[in-house]
């Protein structure tokens, strides 16, 4: 199956990026590679990152406190705290630097069950539309998401990758 993915248009179209992947696995598997920081330092990022976890705590109100390592050698931290999580429909949680980061962003990631198949579903919501547009351009958050979830989608369909 192509992968789909997309910028949204919504109502928020001027703060949100959307991006939507069809994974070879199913919801259950899917949603438990967000769950555990040793399966996130397999997938997360875009294509040449590797990540760093500092500290996973995956319930409402926990945290992922990680480095992304990019391919020219930079660091960049980074915090997520889980703000709701509904298994395996979706989880929505709050990135940014750090806990105080003013220019964090909400992040959803929604799994819809297509049988064999899933499609995950990232939206990024920013602060403002000048955030988002950072984002893209500075960090080329589009793209970044497209690798990312084509890393999971990599990371899901190898033969030796038990998740669960």
């Amino acid at each position: 199956m192509t992968p789909r993915d997309h910028t949204s248009g919504h109502q928020d179209h001027d703060r949100e990026i959307v991006v939507r992947r069809t994974v070879g696995a199913r919801r259950e598997q899917v949603f438990q590679a967000f769950t555990d920081a040793a399966h996130l330092e397999k997938w997360w990022g875009p294509r040449g990152f590797t990540t760093t976890t500092r500290a996973f705590t995956f319930h409402v109100g926990g945290h992922w406190d990680f480095v992304m390592h990019g391919p020219d050698g930079a660091d960049y931290r980074n915090w997520i705290t889980w703000r709701e999580i509904q298994p395996p429909e979706h989880i929505i949680a709050v990135q940014g630097a750090s806990v105080d980061d003013p220019e964090a962003f909400e992040s959803t990631f929604t799994f819809t069950d297509l049988g064999e198949t899933t499609e995950v579903t990232l939206r990024a919501l920013f602060p403002t539309a000048a955030h988002r547009q950072r984002a893209v351009e500075e960090y080329h958050a589009v793209d970044g998401g497209r690798e990312t979830l084509g890393r999971l989608a990599d990371h899901l369909t190898q033969p030796t990758t038990e998740v669960g």
